[in-house]
């Protein structure tokens, strides 16, 4: 069942850009892993991540001195990590965070095939190389999800529970309800977020565009209502599904974010584990969902 699932995802939910708009190499000198587009920037690091399906996943961190968290951060389904390259700098920034980002299988230098299922043992690889390479403990991480990004960022957040927070992005309730207003949650439905985030413990902020014409708003507010630990939304006036970034809200409200999480970290510590680890104003990256009928 799982399986075809996955196939009916990848029917209607993947669009990867074709060609691609980057590369990996490898430096001769240093053996390291080299991102092909822009300058080279001394505080990224590029991996190649084996994930439990054989695929070869392509992740980039983007360290920050001062850094108080690390964002990890799925984008949306029509993007590759060479279309989000400015964006991260900004939030890097901006924020003061670390920056973990990566392609899904099938997307960018990543190899395989899209799935939803990929998507979830993709997240998976780069959580254990946070953890093995960069010492990441989950009070440091704050999981991202962009439009489809969603799905994956729900997954992981539904099993991590001594995260420090979550951000859902446009983020939606279900693969189907993105197309038809079903009421009940169906067998080969996609990314199950609706029923996910039931189990979600950290602080969830959601931001949703008023005037979003491909995932309706009405995805952000239920997604919202059902966090059990609320952070205040932000519903951007006027904003779409792909341009929220450029709105000066948008940064002001995850500064606000950051800076409640670490005030968090210091008066609430979190509980004991419960259960196992699993197994901004440039828009070039805004091809960040489709959606098609078949």
């Amino acid at each position: 069942m799982g399986n075809v699932t996955s196939n009916v995802a990848a029917k209607f939910a993947f669009f990867p850009p074709d060609p691609a708009t980057y590369g990996v190499t490898t430096d001769e000198e240093t053996g390291k892993l080299v991102f092909s587009r822009g300058s080279p920037d001394m505080n990224m690091e590029v991996h190649q991540l084996s994930t439990k399906s054989g695929n070869k996943v392509v992740a980039m961190f983007w360290r920050h001195p001062f850094a108080r968290f690390t964002l990890l951060y799925s984008h949306g389904n029509a993007a590759d990590l060479g279309q989000m390259v400015e964006l991260f700098m900004e939030l890097r920034a901006h924020l003061r965070v670390n920056i973990m980002s990566y392609d899904y299988s099938g997307y960018g230098a990543s190899t395989g095939k899209p799935s939803e299922f990929n998507t979830y043992y993709d997240i998976e690889a780069v959580y254990n190389c946070l953890k093995s390479d960069y010492g990441i403990k989950q009070e440091e991480l704050i999981l991202y999800g962009q439009s489809v990004g969603s799905g994956p960022t729900l997954h992981m957040a539904s099993r991590l529970k001594r995260l420090r927070g979550v951000v859902l992005h446009s983020a939606i309730l279900s693969g189907i309800r993105v197309l038809y207003p079903v009421k009940m949650t169906l067998w080969f439905d996609i990314f199950k977020n609706i029923d996910k985030i039931r189990h979600v413990n950290s602080k969830v902020l959601v931001i949703h565009g008023t005037k979003d014409d491909i995932v309706d708003l009405s995805h952000g507010k239920r997604l919202w209502e059902l966090a059990k630990e609320k952070y205040d939304p932000l519903w951007v006036k006027g904003g779409g599904h792909c341009n929220l970034e450029t709105y000066p809200e948008y940064i002001r409200h995850l500064r606000k974010f950051i800076n409640a999480m670490e005030k968090l970290s210091l008066t609430n510590p979190p509980p004991k584990q419960l259960t196992n680890d699993p197994s901004i104003t440039d828009t070039k990256h805004n091809r960040c969902l489709r959606f098609r009928k078949r």
